[in-house]
């Protein structure tokens, strides 16, 4: 599993209906599901980007499908990053002449 994170931006439709953040939240929770995305955590932020998540996914197709797919909808728009842990960034260095 890869991690990345996601800063996302509330759409115009997507402030119009900011009381059912929340309850959006779950249901974007369940559907990343479906895609071999395990959406571990969501923050709602202050600044440039409304919300930051962290999601673990199977591949870079599955995070792809669910970014499409979460666009789809309307509410947000995305840019997500692949992170990388410290074992993970330890190993990249390792390959470095």
């Amino acid at each position: 599993m890869a991690d990345y994170i996601s800063l996302v931006s509330f759409t115009d439709q997507g402030a119009r209906t900011i009381k059912d953040t929340v309850k959006r939240s779950d249901t974007v929770r369940e559907m990343a599901g479906r895609f071999g995305v395990n959406m571990k955590s969501i923050h709602w932020t202050l600044g440039q980007y409304d919300l930051v998540t962290y999601c673990e996914a199977k591949d870079e197709a599955a995070i792809t499908a669910f970014g499409l797919a979460l666009a789809q909808q309307g509410n947000v728009r995305t840019q997500t990053l692949r992170a990388f842990s410290r074992d993970e960034m330890n190993a990249v260095i390792a390959k470095l002449p």
